[in-house]
This record gives C-alpha cells, sequence and structure tokens, in this order.
C-alpha cells in the first residue's frame, strides 16, 4: 500500500459541508459516504465498532481535526471518507472543534498500513498552511487535488 492519502480518496467519499454539527450525526453522515464502497463488507459492522472506538476515547489529533476510525473484519481493504465542516463540530468527549473529519476503516490483520496512513495523515495536517488549503478547497475534486499537492511537497512525486 502507497502512504499517500491520495490514492484512497474518491469525489463520492468527500463531503465538504456537513449538516451536522454533533459528533455522533458528523460521524455517521461522512461514515455513511463508505456504504456503498466494495470494500466494506458489512457497512452496519463497520460502523458500530466506529461508535465502539469513539467511545473508549477521543480520537480528536488536535487542530481542529480528527480521525474516527476501527481496526475490523467488515473492511476487505483499507478505506476512508472525508467530512468537513466550516463551524467546526464538537467533539464533546474532548472539548474539540473539529473541522476535519478523516473517518478510516482498515482490516484487522493489517496494522501496518494503517500506522504508516495514520503517520502520512498527520504529516499532511501538521502545518496550518496545510489544513487552510484542505478547508478552502472549493469541490472534492479540489481537495483531492490539494491532498496530491501537499503529498507531493512532503514525498515528492509519485513516480
Amino acid at each position: 500500500m502507497a502512504a499517500r492519502l491520495s490514492s484512497l480518496l474518491a469525489p463520492e467519499r468527500i463531503v465538504l459541508s456537513l449538516q451536522s454539527a454533533k459528533r455522533t450525526a458528523a460521524l455517521q453522515e461522512t461514515a455513511k459516504l463508505l456504504e456503498a464502497d466494495p470494500s466494506v463488507v458489512n457497512f452496519q459492522g463497520f460502523y458500530n465498532e466506529l461508535l465502539a472506538r469513539e467511545r473508549l476515547d477521543t480520537t480528536c489529533l488536535g487542530n481542529e481535526v480528527a480521525l474516527p476510525h476501527a481496526r475490523t473484519e467488515h473492511v476487505k481493504k483499507i478505506v476512508l471518507a472525508v467530512g468537513r465542516s466550516t463551524n467546526g463540530v464538537l467533539f464533546e468527549n474532548s472539548n474539540q472543534t473539529v473541522k476535519l473529519m478523516f473517518v478510516l476503516g482498515t482490516p484487522k490483520n493489517n496494522p501496518t498500513d494503517y500506522l504508516i496512513l495514520v503517520g502520512a495523515l498527520c504529516r499532511l495536517i501538521k502545518d496550518e498552511s496545510s489544513r487552510a488549503a484542505l478547508m478552502a478547497a472549493a469541490t472534492p475534486e479540489a481537495f483531492i487535488a490539494t491532498v496530491i499537492e501537499l503529498e507531493n511537497k512532503l514525498l515528492g512525486p509519485v513516480k
């Protein structure tokens, strides 16, 4: 697996204006983008594990970014959906407001790719100008193009 988030992104799995301001509703709104993904073999099972993980501990990374995730047998390969909120979503379990939510499902038997991906995401969003560029993207396609541009700065162009 490539350590590039862009390889997992698709316009139909990105919502740039979350309607929900509450954590669980926003999480559902974003996760639902994965319901039709062929790599998700049991969406309800995946979603239930996502909620269970979220109850254990906050998935906020700081800087208005959250990474709700589940390592589960309900996905065949890593899946990713993105939710963005201009006003922010309150993650009451950490008392943080989140504007970018990356919902990740990863197979239980593949912790290495999961860790590589989380590391790549953290590097991508640590810079305020990078987060601002992601917040400014006008369309899902522009969001993906911004991710590719940021990855190329960090990792060099794809060979």
